[in-house]
């Protein structure tokens, strides 16, 4: 490994701010996130990595400078006492070789406390994670965070609830996204786009769109959940009578037989003719509330036979709210 000096373009008199200034330009500049096409940035980003591991540590950076470390921390063999000749403890017969002294000065994390990851916080927004210690082996890989969502809300009719659609739809951000409404989407509910967000810092994963679906007021169903409510006009003879209505359904009118008597404010309903099922949630249902409803124009025959038949068949329909 060259010379970490060098590799941080630094002189040997730089002070601890300007060695963290440094490292920071290079980390930036090769981070592999930013450098997806360049092989050659991880190996630039790995190096300026090891070379910020020795000399943003005070104690390694000492023992560099001293020359009991080389470039990659590594020990360097001086002639101690004791490891001449026939082979003292941690020589091999004949003569030192490579490797023969790999002395461990204060494990991954340095020997004075110092930690690559504390730098990669700051500079990836993100929670830093120590990645087993290593100078060079996934460094930087997982700081960054994910984008953040963004929201939009958009307004469907009925019909279009009922059936699905298509919408475009205008994010919080002023972007605009074309957005697949599925059928049977309740009024509230979100919808999710992964990958539609922002940016995360670095490269890191993009957020999410987060699509809120309203439906318009309808102007005679009234949705409460996944169930529908609707007021059915009748006229006096039906309420009186009973027989067959057509009764309209958000999926097309269909016959409803009336018992006869039915008063106004009566509610019948018509199983799975609310919102359709989707998946394993069930349809919901149709609850029709009859309202009596007379002519517009005075009728001088119906006149006539409600005052007979209100002087043979009195009776009092509030004498239960006195």
């Amino acid at each position: 490994m060259r010379d970490p000096y060098t590799i941080l373009g630094i002189s040997k008199s730089a002070s601890a701010d300007e060695v963290k200034k440094a490292f920071r330009r290079l980390a930036k500049k090769y981070h592999p996130d930013h450098n997806k096409t360049d092989p050659k940035a991880k190996e630039h980003f790995a190096e300026a990595n090891s070379a910020y591991e020795i000399l943003g540590d005070e104690k390694k950076r000492g023992q560099f400078d001293r020359g009991e470390i080389d470039a990659e921390g590594k020990p360097r063999f001086q002639g101690f006492e004791g490891f001449g000749g026939g082979g003292g403890p941690g020589r091999r017969p004949g003569g030192a070789g490579p490797g023969d002294f790999e002395f461990n000065f204060g494990g991954g994390r340095g020997g004075a406390g110092f930690d690559p990851a504390d730098i990669f916080a700051d500079l990836f927004s993100g929670r830093a994670r120590a990645a087993g210690g290593g100078a060079g082996a996934g460094a930087g890989a997982g700081y960054a965070k994910k984008g953040e969502d963004v929201q939009g809300t958009v307004t469907i009719s009925l019909p279009d609830a009922v059936n699905g659609t298509k919408a475009r739809v205008a994010l919080s951000t002023g972007r605009t996204l074309d957005v697949t409404i599925p059928a049977g989407i309740e009024d509230g509910k979100q919808i999710r786009l992964r990958g539609q967000g922002n940016p995360g810092p670095f490269g890191a994963q993009l957020g999410d769109a987060i699509i809120t679906v309203k439906i318009a007021k309808h102007p005679y169903f009234r949705l409460e959940g996944r169930d529908v409510r609707l007021d059915l006009p009748i006229t006096l003879y039906e309420a009186v009578l009973g027989g067959a209505v057509q009764v309209p359904t958000l999926s097309g009118a269909v016959e409803m037989t009336l018992p006869p008597g039915s008063n106004s404010g009566k509610t019948l309903r018509l199983r799975g003719k609310g919102l359709q099922a989707t998946g394993s949630t069930p349809a919901g249902d149709l609850f029709v509330t009859l309202r009596v409803t007379l002519p517009e124009k005075a009728d001088a025959d119906l006149e006539g036979l409600m005052r007979k038949w209100q002087s043979t068949n009195n009776y009092d329909p509030r004498k239960d709210i006195r």
